[in-house]
């Protein structure tokens, strides 16, 4: 993986991936590398005894000069009260987020368009990392298949909405739209 320094970028940025592909250490990496006060945004509940072992497991990862955010719904919210100067916030993940939103029955059309058009006016660095979720094979479910599209139509509008978009495989990313440093504020 290229030098870290040369990939931070100041703008929101969302970076996708598969399970385990390495998008949110990029996305941790990239946030470390701005030299900017660290916000971890995290979407994840720990509904059960797996699930706290996880959040554990990656807050340790993560390691110390986070300040961390737990927002399972509101997201418009909580960027809008943790992005700022002098900060970069990271928001770990959308597909949890998703998810969260179906389990609670809300408007995800409408909660997606307020995130993208909040995304839209945003100057401050903002990461957002999500699940590339229709790579692999059709859920067996009605439930599983809705969700899998309704994270394709997020991940979609997400990305028209910020002027960078990474994909992550094998914990090497590729830059699928990356706004050029003329254009970065």
């Amino acid at each position: 993986m290229p030098h870290v320094s040369s990939l931070f970028v100041p703008r929101p940025t969302l970076v996708l991936g598969g399970a385990r592909s390495g998008k949110s250490r990029f996305a941790e990496r990239l946030a470390c590398e701005s030299g900017l006060a660290r916000v971890y945004l995290a979407t994840a509940t720990a509904g059960d005894d797996e699930m706290r072992a996880r959040i554990a497991h990656h807050r340790a990862q993560r390691g110390d000069g986070w300040r961390t955010v737990e927002e399972p719904l509101a997201l418009v919210d909580a960027l809008t009260r943790e992005a700022g100067d002098g900060r970069v916030v990271l928001v770990d993940c959308l597909t949890l987020w998703l998810s969260n939103l179906m389990h609670a029955v809300r408007d995800i059309e409408a909660e997606t368009r307020a995130l993208a058009e909040w995304l839209r006016g945003m100057r401050h660095p903002v990461l957002l990392v999500s699940n590339e979720v229709g790579l692999g094979l059709v859920p067996e479910t009605p439930l599983g298949r809705d969700f899998r599209d309704a994270q394709g139509r997020l991940n979609q509008v997400v990305a028209a909405a910020v002027p960078n978009v990474a994909f992550v495989a094998a914990g090497l990313p590729l830059w699928l739209k990356r706004e050029s440093s003329e254009g970065a504020s």
